[in-house]
């Protein structure tokens, strides 16, 4: 997509809103990886995913600074997500910034690592969007599927990462493998059905029979 193209859409669609937007903001100015943050509007379509599916609860594995999960805080009615991170750097600037917004309060922030909190948890979820270490995608899948009831959603992000998926011939970085093998994963799984859709780095929803 283009940068043009982009900024046709953003005018076109619901503003971010002073939370969001301060956040991707101190996003911008306080860490290495900014781009790492959803962003506007992967935001505004993850809240509209989230109202759509209309779940109890959400999972999501990888928070960075947070704004996926007060995107989908947002479109929440009446739930609760759970998000972890593995940072424990990230800690307090997430705390912050959740304290800090309308939907906060509807989030439960976990630090450490997502195989051994998920297991803790000991919860059905309607809702999972995975966003963490590329290379453990297929683990990470494996790991909620048992946990997301039937007719359930997972959601994957970075599953066209920057294009590399298609760069034939070239050496493989660890990331890009694991991406790969997370598409040749979900494509054969028939447990699901599954679609690609080619917005910012790649969205696959998965949709669990």
């Amino acid at each position: 997509m283009t940068e043009e193209l982009e900024d046709y859409i953003l005018a076109h669609i619901d503003e971010e809103g002073d939370t969001l937007e301060s956040l991707n903001r101190d996003t911008h100015l306080y860490h290495l990886r900014p781009r790492m943050c959803s962003g506007h509007l992967q935001g505004k379509i993850l809240k509209m995913l989230v109202r759509m599916i209309n779940p109890k609860t959400i999972l999501e594995l990888g928070t960075f600074t947070g704004y996926s999960a007060l995107a989908m805080a947002d479109g929440l009615t009446d739930g609760e997500l759970h998000t972890i991170e593995i940072d424990d750097e990230l800690e307090e600037f997430i705390l912050n910034h959740f304290e800090s917004a309308p939907n906060g309060n509807k989030i439960h922030l976990h630090i450490g690592d997502a195989r051994e909190i998920i297991p803790q948890l000991n919860k059905q979820f309607d809702m999972v969007f995975i966003d963490a270490n590329k290379r453990q995608y297929v683990e990470y899948y494996n790991l909620v599927f048992d946990y997301v009831r039937p007719g359930g959603f997972i959601i994957a992000d970075n599953t066209l990462w920057d294009g590399k998926v298609v760069d034939w011939g070239k050496k493989l970085d660890a990331q890009t493998e694991g991406i790969l093998n997370f598409n040749d994963f979900i494509a054969a799984d028939k447990r699901v059905e599954k679609v690609i859709l080619p917005i910012r780095d790649g969205l696959t929803l998965i949709h669990k029979l």
